[in-house]
Formats: C-alpha cells, structure tokens, sequence
C-alpha cells in the first residue's frame, strides 16, 4: 500500500511537467526571463575592431563580448571589463555596460552605467553612447557624441601542422 501511494504521488508531481512540456515557458520562470536577452546578445558575439569616429589617431578599439560581458579595450591605460544588458523595446536598439573592472586611472568609473545605442549592417556594427543626462536616444548615429565604427574579426584558426623543412 506503501508503494503504491509512492506511486501516485510521483505521477501527481511528475504528469503535469509532461503535459506542459511542449508549451513554451512564461515569464515566471528564471530561463524564460532570460532568454529573450539571450537572443538578443547572439548577433553582438565575437570580438570586434574599428575606431573611434573622427579619433582614428587615437588607434585601434577592440570590443569582445561573450555571453553578457562585454570587454572594451583601447590600450593599456583605457579598457573596461563590464556586464551588459539590452533593454526591450528600445528603437533603436540599446546596450547599456555596467562597468564591473578598469584602469586605476578610471577607478572611479566602477559600478557607472554606460548607456549606449548600436546596430549591426554590413557585417559592421555601429555603436553610439548616450549622454548622462539625454532622456532620449538621439535621432541618428550622426548626431551621438562618440561614436564607434567596428568590424568582425574571424577567431585566427591555429594551425596544427608542423613547420616544413627544406
């Protein structure tokens, strides 16, 4: 009798999970709050280099983002560790990085949000801060204070054959 209510108590717990396991997931599970960011990051992923607009003196910008890090990275003196995240609904598209780690020249920039607005055309993406205090995106890519202009980078494949000899 035992083993029988057993029985009915795991089918109780275990048939409703079954039933619904082809539904998709609502918000109020922790996978589903979570995957539409997710998404939303796939494009961004890799490592990008480029300049910054009208600073092309200043060198080369590479930015890495993986998974929700993002890493900015200028030269020695001016890089930035930080955890993005893309708020819905936005048009066009924002990213805003909290900047978790950085040079001690910068240290007083740990825990700022940076809010900035992207799109990716042409295999290049284009990513443009907002100000401080702007309530609103700017209009155009044009119009944004700084602005970055990165392409792709394919990952250096390593080549696993040994040297030739003459």
């Amino acid at each position: 009798m035992k083993l029988f209510r057993n029985i009915i108590t795991v089918a109780c717990v275990v048939i409703p999970f079954i039933l619904k396991a082809g539904e998709p997931l609502t918000a109020n599970g922790k996978c589903a709050a979570s995957q539409p960011a997710a998404v939303d990051l796939q494009p961004l992923q890799g490592t990008w280099e480029g300049v910054m607009v009208g600073q092309e003196k200043d060198g080369k910008i590479t930015i890495t983002i993986t998974g929700n890090s993002l890493h900015f990275h200028r030269d020695k003196n001016f890089w930035f560790e930080t955890t993005i995240a893309l708020p819905a609904g936005k048009n066009p598209k924002q990213l805003h990085a909290t900047i978790k780690a950085c040079p001690r020249s910068q240290a007083d920039s740990i825990g700022k949000v940076v809010r900035a607005f992207f799109k990716i055309e042409d295999g290049t993406l284009t990513l443009a801060t907002i100000g401080d205090d702007a309530e609103e995106t700017p209009k155009g890519f044009e119009a944004a204070g700084t602005r970055y202009e990165l392409r792709k980078v394919q990952p250096q494949k390593k080549n696993t054959q040994p040297p030739k000899t003459k």
